[in-house]
């Protein structure tokens, strides 16, 4: 009865934003209210369980999350984020351009949504199509693999920041793993992406849109000139090495380089992700006010804490749903009822992929995907059977395994690119199943050999 009662709150959260059109946050809130009166944890209680599970994600990611969203919406407005996509572009040897347009994108996408980052690299890309004699796919292409893999994996991007948090791991440790994972899988989507291409996937009579306007060629805003490369790249770069100095030190400190079993004070305040992001963002507004006066950074930032608003509030939603579960100990039954024998890391790891997958097939949005998925099987977390870490992997692969139609993202990629929908299929949609499958076969690798 406990599985049938999570059945039907995910059914119902899905009903309620695909028939019912509520925002997911909504829904997700409606969710947790069935399931908490469905198994009798009472009507106060319930609702308590809502506030502090929304309460508990926003204390440890809320200000995270709004930093980063500024440090991203600074370095576009700046011109900073297209300083960086021109002088990497331009850089690259012409065998490698569009590998080096696809990890440009990759860069980007860290703290900038993928949607921005696509506005930005697409007149990039299809003048280095141009440039080397290559169909525009290729370029759309690589725009899409390293954008999106770098914006599921790698903090602060929202679900990658709540991932440590709801399933209690290290932050640096998802950086880390994002980092070289999202790397990994970025270089080999892109080869195996060209090679599909160089076979003939593409037919542009049917995927691309007869007499629409060439892509890319509208009033594409040009590189800073006052902002270097360094300073550019100065508000991405410095919150990760902050963070990751605190997982760093505690591992040489684990093998004995360093003395001690506790970070000190001064390494812990730095890589903690409220002051690494805080830094960022104080680096943010120092560049852009090279290009900005101060009314300017002032606008950018609000404008960019609006459009954080709402993701804020579905990855809290998220938060409530996944405390009502602890709360009514689903997931760990959920968990011991169908691994309690096998005791399978392998068995985990999939079930949070398929969870995952189904919310990102049937909604379309990927933050609501993985962080559902993570808040069901939390549970899996706490037993010690496999490692937090290729639990959120499992969800946040899922949660970019199919976009399609009911993804935003599809349409901006098939818009300014010129495509049809069939030739969205065959990129945004393509692209990131690939990037989720290389992920998917990276962690299951990771959850055998280092569970």
């Amino acid at each position: 009865m406990e599985v049938l009662h999570l059945g039907v709150a995910i059914a119902l959260i899905l009903a309620t934003i695909l028939y019912l059109k509520l925002n997911p946050a909504l829904s997700l809130v409606i969710g947790s209210l069935y399931l908490g009166l469905a198994m009798q944890l009472g009507l106060p209680e319930t609702v308590t369980a809502i506030g502090a599970g929304f309460g508990n994600i926003m204390a440890a990611i809320g200000l995270p999350i709004g930093f980063g969203v500024i440090i991203g919406q600074l370095m576009s407005d700046s011109r900073a984020a297209h300083k960086i996509a021109h002088t990497l572009v331009a850089a690259a040897p012409k065998g490698a351009g569009l590998y080096v347009l696809g990890l440009t994108g990759f860069l980007l996408s860290i703290p900038v949504f993928f949607d921005v980052t696509f506005v930005i690299l697409i007149p990039l890309g299809v003048a280095l199509a141009q440039t080397l004699g290559k169909p525009l796919p290729y370029a759309v292409g690589a725009l899409v693999i390293g954008a999106a893999t770098s914006h599921t994996i790698v903090p602060p991007t929202p679900n990658p920041l709540a991932a440590a948090s709801i399933l209690g791991f290290d932050i640096g440790l998802m950086t880390f793993a994002g980092l070289s994972v999202g790397l990994v899988t970025a270089l080999v989507v892109m080869k195996l992406y060209f090679t599909l291409l160089d076979m003939g996937l593409w037919h542009p009579a049917k995927d691309q849109l007869v007499g629409a306007a060439a892509p890319g060629t509208g009033a594409a805003e040009g590189p800073s000139e006052r902002i270097s490369l360094t300073l550019a790249l100065l508000p991405i770069a410095l919150p990760i090495l902050l963070i990751l100095s605190g997982t760093v030190y505690d591992y040489c400190q684990q093998i004995g380089v360093l003395a001690g079993d506790e970070l000190p004070p001064l390494i812990a305040f730095v890589s903690d992700r409220i002051v690494a992001l805080l830094l960022g963002a104080l680096a943010a507004y120092a560049m852009a006010s090279r290009e900005m006066d101060r009314d300017q950074r002032d606008a950018s930032a609000t404008h960019g804490l609006q459009t954080a608003g709402m993701v804020l509030l579905v990855t809290g939603a998220g938060g409530s749903f996944g405390k009502v579960i602890q709360d009514t100990q689903i997931g760990t039954l959920l968990v011991e009822g169908l691994f309690h024998d096998s005791q399978s890391p392998l068995g985990m790891v999939l079930l949070t992929y398929a969870l995952a997958a189904v919310f990102r097939i049937a909604q379309g949005s990927g933050t609501v995907a993985g962080i559902t998925a993570m808040t069901i099987m939390a549970g899996a977390a706490s037993t010690g059977v496999v490692d937090p870490l290729w639990i959120a992997l499992a969800a946040l692969s899922g949660g970019i395994s199919i976009g399609h139609v009911n993804d935003s993202g599809f349409w901006i990629t098939t818009q300014l690119a010129g495509f049809s929908v069939r030739g969205g299929f065959k990129t945004y949609t393509l692209g990131e199943l690939l990037v989720s499958l290389v992920i998917l076969a990276l962690t299951v690798l990771g959850a055998t050999f280092w569970p």
